[in-house]
């Protein structure tokens, strides 16, 4: 048996984003602002210029910055919707 494994991940029940991935995150953003609004949320070219979840995710994992607004708007777009009663 090997002694290099990798500890288990610790169950995160009030982490919103736990057991999301980032390709989900975009594509529901997309659908819930579309792109333009998207590109005016967070002014980056994957959003505003040819925007396709590939280019997005592409630039996004490199990105740390850019990711951590897209998963902001993600968990601002949770609250409204439970704020509105839709989740």
């Amino acid at each position: 048996m090997s002694d290099n494994l990798p500890a288990p991940t610790p169950p995160q029940p009030r982490n919103p984003l736990h057991g999301l991935t980032l390709e989900a995150i975009v594509t529901a953003l997309a659908a819930h602002y579309g792109w333009d609004e998207l590109g005016v949320r967070i002014p980056v070219r994957c959003f505003t210029h040819e925007p396709s979840v590939a280019s997005s995710l592409k630039f996004l994992r490199k990105t740390p910055w850019a990711r951590e607004k897209v998963e902001g708007l993600y968990l601002f777009m949770l609250r409204e919707a439970r704020r509105q009663g839709h989740a």
